[in-house]
């Protein structure tokens, strides 16, 4: 596995440690990375203080990131306000609340939503001059304007050590899951100009890729 937020929730695994099964390989899942996220999103736009989380209850990841992003929140004086996503439907619900809430900005986790529904909250977001953290690169050069997380590529890369280590015939119950070791921020600077914003040199120079 490679594109799997947390397999001990998932029920994959019984602990990255000791898969104890027939499956193993790489988390995309690291403590630090949504509250790492979110100090970013106020780094970049200094204003934002009301954030609107879309996230989906029924994703077991999810709720067992509440306490690190609260904690987070806390410290950057940031209020979040959650909102319940499961699928495409609720996202006209999802919006009127956003506008009732007054939020300034979407942080958007991993939603079981098509690509139609992801460029909807880009365009509400736009169009309500929301600044967006997204969960995953291609939604940020789809117009999202920034996002934080676990580096595909290399993630994909590392993938391969497991697969020959299993050809070779280890077991993956023997092979600890691994969480991941690098991170990209990726920035939209089209999307920031479109939203009247001008993101600080010193968060694009810690971008590793900005999109012109």
């Amino acid at each position: 596995m490679t594109i799997v937020a947390d397999p001990v929730a998932s029920g994959l695994v019984a602990s990255l440690a000791r898969p104890g099964g027939n499956v193993t390989g790489l988390s995309l899942f690291a403590p630090e990375i949504f509250p790492k996220a979110l100090e970013l999103l106020k780094e970049a736009v200094p204003r934002v203080s009301r954030v609107t989380v879309l996230m989906d209850p029924s994703n077991p990841t999810h709720p067992a990131l509440k306490d690190d992003l609260d904690a987070a929140a806390k410290v950057l004086g940031v209020k979040v306000q959650r909102i319940d996503v499961r699928s495409g439907a609720d996202l006209d619900g999802a919006f009127a609340t956003a506008l009732r809430q007054r939020a300034d900005a979407f942080f958007v986790f991993p939603l079981r939503t098509a690509p139609p529904d992801s460029q909807r909250i880009i365009e509400f977001a736009v169009k309500n001059r929301m600044p967006t953290l997204m969960p995953f690169k291609p939604w940020v050069e789809a117009g999202g304007l920034m996002c934080y997380g676990a580096n595909w590529r290399d993630q994909v890369r590392r993938a391969g050590i497991y697969i020959d280590k299993i050809l070779k015939g280890a077991k993956p119950a023997d092979l600890p899951v691994e969480q991941p070791t690098m991170f990209e921020l990726v920035i939209n600077l089209r999307t920031a100009k479109a939203l009247g914003l001008t993101i600080p040199q010193s968060v694009l120079m810690r971008a590793d890729q900005v999109i012109q």
